[in-house]
């Protein structure tokens, strides 16, 4: 939806106000239909864990120090495999 909500004396300028809120839940919709019937998040979400902790094993004593500060400083999510 959209709307003139104020208009100077001279009609030269204006506010114009667009609601989006029912573009985004039409976007969100498309998104869920694209995914289809047989998405699972939490699936989804559990193979996203696994790579990401796959990702990080296996460093060396360098890189490793190196996850480990960028852990500290919030640049990553720690992967529980301390």
């Amino acid at each position: 939806m959209s709307r003139l909500t104020a208009l100077s004396a001279d009609s030269t300028h204006g506010t114009f106000e667009l609601d989006l809120g029912g573009h985004e839940a039409r976007r969100r919709a498309e998104v869920f239909a694209a995914l289809g019937d047989t998405w699972d998040p939490a699936a989804a979400l559990a193979d996203e864990t696994a790579a990401q902790r796959l990702l990080y094993s296996g460093l060396d004593a360098d890189q490793q120090a190196t996850y480990d500060m960028l852990v500290a400083a919030g640049v990553l999510p720690p992967t529980g495999q301390d």
